[in-house]
């Protein structure tokens, strides 16, 4: 894991509305995840209940993840080439993954940020991290979903692909 101070002026302009909040820390885990999949492990290394604590993010911040079980939640960080979250004061308060073959693609996946501390810079903050990852800022395409936050992507460089079309097959 590696951790980011979002108050580091280094890491974000002083006019930053994130710069203004106490207390958050941006972690970089390991592809898979290992420590917060295995450990719970949150800021500092600390056993957080952080499988638990990004559970709720999803059951509370996220109508397309509720109720995600525990053993699949498990599999999706395994199977992620990047995982970012987004911590305050203990809790998980935004969340972000990727995954990538490192060259021609890749797909970011569960951006979420929670409802109370959105539209303060904190979803850019994960999709930034999530795109400046070695095994993802080089890819040719990085691909990405939504239903609802289109214009927010937009603002971070993605656009519309008329080209191409979203197939779903369900099981």
């Amino acid at each position: 894991m590696k951790y980011i101070n979002l108050f580091n002026p280094k890491c974000l302009k002083s006019d930053d509305d994130v710069f203004k909040m106490q207390g958050l820390k941006l972690i970089k885990h390991a592809p898979g995840a290992p420590g917060l999949r295995l450990f719970g492990l949150g800021p500092n290394y600390l056993p957080s209940k952080g499988l638990s604590k990004l559970k709720l993010l999803f059951d509370q911040h996220a109508f397309w993840a509720k109720n995600r079980d525990y053993k699949y939640i498990r599999h999706l960080l395994a199977g992620s080439t990047v995982v970012i979250s987004l911590w305050k004061n203990g809790e998980v308060i935004g969340f972000g993954r990727a995954t990538s073959d490192g060259i021609y693609r890749a797909v970011l996946w569960d951006i979420i940020v929670a409802d109370e501390l959105q539209r303060q810079g904190l979803g850019s903050k994960v999709v930034e991290a999530l795109l400046e990852s070695p095994k993802i800022n080089k890819v040719e395409k990085v691909y990405l979903m939504t239903t609802y936050s289109s214009e927010f992507y937009k603002q971070l460089g993605f656009k519309d692909c008329a080209k191409q079309n979203l197939l779903i097959r369900s099981s």
